[in-house]
């Protein structure tokens, strides 16, 4: 018979490269996305909506897609903090315009331009 202990550690690492490689927890903590989104919501991210890279690399190994307007995404702002934004347009190929639903809390790409596709995190797929 199998050690448990063997079972539990598979698990830990499954659990791990998931959160890492597939799907992310976050839990909001900002007004910029209000009424949609309020402080303390936890989002479901989805890594891999547009493509795929490692977490710590600032650029896609593959890409299959590109944020379409109105998407909600995860992504590192100029100063690297994580924002959660709605796509307004994509700008070019490898930019797109972020901007939050409360327009007088937001610091969006109002202020810091056009986000590079690449620092997008993921994309929002449910909101609890």
């Amino acid at each position: 018979m199998d050690h448990p202990g063997k079972a539990v550690f598979g698990a830990c690492v499954a659990a791990l490269l998931m959160k890492f490689l597939l799907f992310d927890f976050m839990i909001t903590d900002g007004q910029s996305m209000l009424p949609a989104i309020k402080p303390g919501t936890v989002l479901v991210v989805v890594r891999t909506a547009y493509g795929f890279r490692l977490p710590w690399s600032l650029t896609y190994l593959l890409r299959w897609s590109k944020p379409k307007a109105g998407d909600v995404v995860v992504f590192l702002t100029p100063r690297g903090d994580r924002a959660v934004k709605r796509c307004d347009a994509l700008i070019g190929e490898d930019t797109f315009f972020a901007l939050g639903d409360n327009k007088r809390e937001s610091y969006d790409s109002r202020f810091y331009g056009p986000v590079p596709v690449d620092h997008i995190i993921g994309k929002v797929l449910g909101i609890k």
